[in-house]
This record gives structure tokens, sequence and C-alpha cells, in this order.
């Protein structure tokens, strides 16, 4: 057993506090963590609540970051992971983050794969493969893509995409429209089939304006 003889705040860490141990030094905790758990002076520790008291810390600096990258975007749960552990959290800190965080909702595949999906289709319409290839890239399961995609309509798609574009193209011959607006569509995934049919539909809707 250990007795707790200070609790001190850290120099340049302000929500971390310094624990001694008869005397000496033992290690760090967010302040929050030390508040939680009842630590207080004069208390005795056992190495097992000594353990538990930095296993608790890990969780607690682990469920912040996780709560940090998720502030900017909903994200998938393999992105969650893999940002962690490049932030150094072990294996145990990240499940247990990571259980946590479905509990509350915060993290849910499909509901990301949904998020994704909608942004797309709102700011950058693109094909469904392509849809489907950055969903894959983010760790999304197949089954789950294949549910949110399913009523993705690749011409519609492409008409979007094509209208939002081919305002920005001054080409008056088609074939230089044709290109312009083929290229830009062919990035984003779609099919010869649909370009072709797209292309042509925009430019004539183009030359009916004008007439």
């Amino acid at each position: 057993m250990a007795i707790v003889t200070d609790i001190r705040r850290q120099r340049g860490r302000r929500k971390r506090v310094g624990v001694f141990l008869d005397g000496k030094f033992a290690f760090s905790l967010e302040a929050e963590v030390a508040v939680s758990e009842g630590l207080e002076t004069g208390k005795l520790l056992s190495s097992s609540q000594i353990e538990e008291l930095v296993g608790a810390d890990r969780f607690y600096r682990c469920l912040n970051a996780a709560h940090h990258y998720l502030s900017y975007r909903p994200r998938s749960e393999a992105e969650l992971r893999g940002q962690l552990k490049r932030r150094g959290f072990d294996v145990e800190a990240i499940e247990a983050v990571l259980a946590r965080l479905k509990e509350q909702g915060l993290v849910d595949d499909k509901a990301f794969a949904q998020f994704w999906k909608n942004n797309r289709q709102a700011f950058s319409p693109r094909s469904q493969r392509l849809t489907e290839l950055e969903l894959r890239q983010k760790g999304v399961a197949k089954e789950v893509i294949e549910e949110v995609l399913g009523e993705l309509n690749d011409e519609d798609s492409a008409y979007r995409a094509a209208l939002n574009r081919a305002h920005r193209l001054k080409a008056t011959d088609y074939q230089v429209f044709y290109c312009r607006l083929g290229d830009y569509l062919r990035r984003r995934g779609f099919s010869y089939a649909v370009i072709n049919s797209t292309v042509r539909r925009v430019w004539q809707e183009a030359q009916d304006n004008t007439l």
C-alpha cells in the first residue's frame, strides 16, 4: 500500500495533476479523472487501485481524442480506430472507447455511410461505384454499403454533376464541350454510356435555352 501525499497541478498542463505517493512523484492523471475517482491526499492506494487509476486516465484521454476527431465530421469505426492507434493509444483503451461511443450513437457505420452518400450527392455528385470505393476505403462493411447505396441512380447523379460544371464551360463547339465535360464526369466515376447521354442532354438543353 502507498499513501497519497500530494496532488499537484502540472506546470504548462492545466488539465493534468501529478500524484505523489509516500512523498515521491508516482504518476500523472487528468484532473477530471482524479476528481471522479475521489483521489485525495491521505488516501491509501493498493497496486491494483493504482493500475485502475492509470487505466481510467488512458480511457479518458482516448475518449477526449475521439470526441475531438469526431467534432470535424462523422467517422467510420475503422477511421476512428486507425486515428486513435496513430495517436499511440493501446488496443484496450481504444476498444473500450469505441464501445462507449457506439452505445451513445456517435459511431455507427450505417449512419456514417448515409452521411457520406448525402454529402457527396449534395455537393459533389459521383457514381455509385466511386462512392462505394470511397466507403470501402473508410472501412465500411460491404453489406452496409450495399444497403445504403442501393437507391443511387447514376444518370441522375451525373446530370446534377454536369449542370454544376457546365456553366463554367465556354465552349461553343460540341466536341470541345464533350471532351471537357466528359473528362469531368469520368473523374467522378461515371461510365461511358452515362457520360455520353448526359453530355448530349446538357448540350441540347443549353442550345435550346439560347434559341
